[in-house]
């Protein structure tokens, strides 16, 4: 069978991983620590998928650029000090990704993680070794910038046509869309199928087994 796509592209955070509910916890600890208003669950919601300093200047807009820096170095703490109790990826995330690599697809991810912190992650989730590439929101522009998908592209040689992207943010999904890329919608992570329907995504699925079958289906 001839695939429609030769690239699939993975957010990470709330995506693969299930680490929303902490990092809206990390944000919100930042905040106190900080002595700023806490933002709400859903605000903080809203700015998963962005790079940490477009996060931080988006919820705290009057901030100045020291409380910034304050509020990145607390989160980076509480988020770090809460992962040694152990991340996990969303159930069928792992065999999905093998599934695809062996059944010939190029891989990637394109995350507002920093590079460290990915890094970390795929180390510490088995998962690294079968991504082909990976970009991050500090060697890049943030999503909904399409510049990480552009490099991705360009270094494994794939037009937008023959790509795929695959997030749970209305971030990434307008990243795709602003690349000229088709993109799938996961509705477990951080933003609600509302706001993802929004962005008018080819599917909004709600698990990796619903994902692995619309992926046999039409990829």
């Amino acid at each position: 069978m001839k695939k429609h796509y030769d690239l699939i592209v993975f957010d990470w955070d709330g995506t693969l991983m299930d680490s929303a509910d902490l990092i809206v916890r990390s944000i919100r600890a930042a905040s106190r620590d900080a002595g700023l208003p806490e933002p709400s669950e859903e605000a903080s919601r809203h700015i998963i998928g962005l790079g940490l300093t477009e996060a931080m200047m988006h919820l705290f807009p009057q901030a100045k650029h020291e409380d910034c820096q304050l509020l990145s170095e607390r989160y980076r703490h509480h988020y770090l000090l809460a992962c040694e109790e152990g991340l996990h990826l969303f159930e069928g995330a792992r065999e999905t990704v093998v599934a695809l690599e062996e059944a010939g697809y190029l891989l990637a991810v394109a995350t507002g993680k920093g590079r460290r912190g990915l890094d970390s992650a795929f180390e510490s989730s088995g998962l690294g070794r079968h991504f082909h590439a990976s970009r991050c929101a500090d060697e890049s522009f943030s999503k909904p910038n399409p510049a990480m998908l552009f490099e991705l592209m360009e270094r494994l040689g794939v037009d937008p046509a023959k790509t795929l992207m695959i997030g749970d943010t209305t971030h990434d999904l307008l990243m795709a869309e602003n690349a000229g890329v088709k993109s799938v919608a996961l509705c477990h992570g951080a933003h609600p199928r509302e706001a993802l329907e929004s962005c008018s995504p080819l599917a909004c699925l709600n698990d990796f087994e619903e994902l692995k079958q619309w992926l046999h289906d039409h990829a």
